[in-house]
C-alpha cells in the first residue's frame, strides 16, 4: 500500500514539475518554415504580474479632462514596482504625450480610446529622426527611448488628432470638407494648400522633404514649431517591442515608427489614416533588426508597410540596415504603396520575407524607390503569394528617380520617364537594388503591369519573377535592368505591347504569356545598350526591335 502511495506521490510531483516547466508552443514558429535566411526567434516580451488601472491615478475618461498626469503617474508607479500592465479601461482618455518606461504593457480594454490633444503647446521640441535625418520635431504622442520590454495591446483605439497638424491639399477633399477646414483657422497658400499656422507655412517653405536642413537658433526653431509634426508612435533604440490588436489612427505624420529597435512584433493591428493625409504612413520600420509583422490591416494616406534605414550621408554613417524581417498575412486597402522599400534606404536593407498579402486599391503594389545620393544596398528580398486588385499605377515598381511624389501624383503632374540620362560615376552615393525574388503574384486591373527603372550607371540587378498573371491598361516595362528572369509570367494589357524593354542586359524570359490588341505587338525592344535578351513564348514576328538594337543580341526560343 505504502509503495503505491509513494508511486502516486512521485507521479504527481513529476507531472506538476513538468507542467510548470514545459514552455508554451512558440506562436510564430510557422513563419520560420523554409525561411530563406537565418533569423533568430523573436519572442513576445514577458511582463511582471503587477497591474495598475488608470482610474486609480485620478484618470477621468470623459473625453474632455486632460489625463496627461494620470498616464505619467501610472507609468511611474508601475515602473517603481519593476513593471507590469497598465490597464486603460473603457472610455475616452483625452491626453497629452505618453512617455513609456521599460517592462510595461499598456493594455487597452475593449471600448478604450486614447485621444491625443490637438494643443501644440503640450508637445515640446525634441531631438529625433524624421525622413531618415537627425532633426528636431515635436514630441510624439507616444514615445520611448532606450527601453526594453514594451507593449501596446488590447482591443482599444489610439487617435493622434492628426487633422490639427497635417497640411491639406484642396484637391484631395470635398468642397464641404475644405470649407470646414478653412473655418478652423490657419493659413492658405496659393488658394489650395492649407496649413495650421503662419509658423507651419514658414517651416514648409524652408524645408527639404519635411526637414529643415540649415542651422537655426532656438528662436528660429520655435517659430516653425507648428510645422514639425511628430510621428504618433516613436520607439527609438528599444528592445523587445510588441504591438497587438490595437487600432492606431489619425496620426500627425507617420503612424508607427520603430527606429533602431531590435526584436519587434506587430500582430493584428489596424493602422489607419485618411487618404488625403500628408505623410500619413502606416508603419515605417527603420534600421531595425529581427521583426515580425503579421495579421495586420493598413488603410493610409501614404506608404503602408515601409522599410527604411536612414537617408543619404547620415544614413550611411549610421550604418544600421533593416534586416531580418518577416511580413505575412497583411492587407492594405489604400496607400501609396502596399509593401515599400525606401526611399530612405542608405543604411541598407536585407533579409526580408513577404508572404500572403493583399493590396486592394493602393497606388502601387510592390514599391522599391530611391535616387542618386542615397547609397545603400537593398538585397535578399523574398516575396511570394501576393494578390492585388485595382492598383492605380504599377503592380510592381522599381523607381530609382524618386522625387518625393506618390506614383499617382507623378502621373497626374505629367511626369515622364527619364530617357537619355547621363551615366554618373558609381560612388558610395549610388543606390543598389539586387537579388530580389518574387513568385506567385496575381494582379487584376492595374494601370501598368510592371515598371523597372534603374540607373544607367547602376542597373537593377538579379530580379526573379516566377508565376505571375497580371492584367493592366499597359504592359510591363523594363529599363536599365540586368540579369532579370521572368518565368511563367503572363501580362495582358488593354493597349500597347505586353512587354517593353529598354537598355536591358541578360534578360531571360521563359514561358512568357501575353494577349495583344491589334495593331499592337507582343513586345517592343529599344536601347543601344540592350544585349543578351532571351525570349521564350513570344513569336519573333510579334516583337518590334528598334534600329538602335543589335538584333543578334535578341534570341528567340
Amino acid at each position: 500500500m505504502k509503495q503505491n502511495l509513494y508511486l502516486l506521490l512521485f507521479l504527481f510531483i513529476t507531472m506538476s514539475c513538468s507542467n510548470a516547466t514545459d514552455p508554451l508552443p512558440y506562436k510564430y514558429g510557422y513563419l520560420y518554415t523554409d525561411l530563406p535566411f537565418e533569423m533568430p526567434r523573436v519572442e513576445i516580451p514577458v511582463f511582471p504580474k503587477n497591474s495598475v488601472n488608470l482610474l486609480d491615478f485620478d484618470g477621468i475618461p470623459d473625453g474632455v479632462t486632460l489625463n496627461t498626469n494620470a498616464f505619467a503617474k501610472a507609468m511611474q508607479d508601475l515602473s517603481d514596482k519593476g513593471g507590469g500592465t497598465l490597464v486603460v479601461p473603457k472610455g475616452v482618455w483625452f491626453t497629452g504625450p505618453i512617455v513609456f518606461r521599460s517592462n510595461i504593457n499598456m493594455h487597452l480594454e475593449k471600448g478604450a480610446l486614447i485621444l491625443f490633444s490637438p494643443n501644440f503647446d503640450l508637445y515640446p521640441l525634441v531631438e529625433t529622426s524624421f525622413e531618415g535625418l537627425n532633426t528636431r520635431r515635436c514630441q510624439s504622442p507616444i514615445s520611448g527611448r532606450n527601453l526594453e520590454n514594451i507593449a501596446i495591446t488590447g482591443e482599444g483605439s489610439i487617435n493622434g488628432s492628426g487633422e490639427a497638424w497635417r497640411p491639406l491639399k484642396k484637391g484631395k477633399v470635398s468642397e464641404s470638407h475644405w470649407k470646414q477646414v478653412l473655418s478652423s483657422g490657419g493659413v492658405v497658400k496659393n488658394g489650395d494648400y492649407w496649413l495650421p499656422s503662419e509658423g507651419a507655412l514658414k517651416g514648409s517653405e524652408m524645408s527639404d522633404m519635411n526637414v529643415p536642413r540649415q542651422d537655426m537658433t532656438e528662436e528660429e526653431w520655435l517659430e516653425i514649431k507648428d510645422f514639425l509634426r511628430p510621428v504618433m508612435v516613436s520607439f527609438i533604440e528599444c528592445k523587445n517591442v510588441y504591438l497587438q490588436g490595437v487600432l492606431f489612427e489619425n496620426s500627425p505624420a507617420w503612424n508607427i515608427h520603430p527606429l533602431m529597435c531590435e526584436n519587434v512584433i506587430i500582430d493584428g493591428i489596424f493602422s489607419r489614416n485618411p487618404g488625403y493625409s500628408q505623410n500619413g504612413d502606416g508603419l515605417d520600420l527603420e534600421s531595425c533588426k529581427n521583426s515580425i509583422i503579421v495579421n495586420s490591416l493598413f488603410d493610409v494616406g501614404d506608404d503602408a508597410i515601409c522599410i527604411k534605414s536612414g537617408k543619404d550621408e547620415e544614413g550611411r554613417l549610421r550604418g544600421r540596415p533593416t534586416e531580418n524581417v518577416i511580413v505575412e498575412n497583411c492587407k492594405v486597402f489604400q496607400g501609396h504603396g502596399g509593401f515599400v522599400v525606401g526611399s530612405e534606404m542608405s543604411g541598407g536593407v536585407k533579409n526580408i520575407s513577404v508572404k500572403n498579402c493583399q493590396f486592394l486599391g493602393t497606388d502601387v503594389g510592390l514599391r522599391f524607390k530611391s535616387n542618386r545620393g542615397r547609397g545603400g544596398v537593398v538585397e535578399n528580398i523574398y516575396i511570394s503569394d501576393i494578390y492585388m486588385f485595382n492598383i492605380a499605377t504599377d503592380s510592381f515598381l522599381f523607381d530609382l528617380f524618386y522625387g518625393g511624389k506618390s506614383a499617382s501624383e507623378a502621373l497626374a503632374d505629367g511626369d515622364t520617364t527619364p530617357t537619355g540620362e547621363p551615366v554618373f560615376p558609381v560612388t558610395e552615393e549610388t543606390p543598389v537594388f539586387k537579388n530580389i525574388y518574387v513568385k506567385d503574384l496575381v494582379s487584376r486591373n492595374a494601370r501598368r503591369a510592371m515598371f523597372f527603372n534603374g540607373l544607367p550607371e547602376m542597373n537593377i540587378e538579379n530580379i526573379h519573377l516566377e508565376n505571375a498573371f497580371i492584367t493592366a491598361r499597359f504592359g510591363a516595362e523594363f529599363s536599365e535592368s540586368k540579369d532579370i528572369i521572368l518565368q511563367n509570367v503572363t501580362v495582358i494589357p488593354e493597349e500597347g505591347p505586353a512587354y517593353l524593354f529598354h537598355n536591358v542586359k541578360n534578360f531571360k524570359g521563359e514561358s512568357l504569356g501575353y494577349e495583344i490588341n491589334e495593331p499592337a505587338k507582343a513586345a517592343q525592344i529599344t536601347g543601344e545598350s540592350t544585349s543578351d535578351v532571351h525570349l521564350s513564348g513570344l513569336p519573333k514576328e510579334l516583337v518590334n526591335i528598334a534600329s538602335d538594337v543589335n538584333k543578334e543580341q535578341v534570341i528567340f526560343k
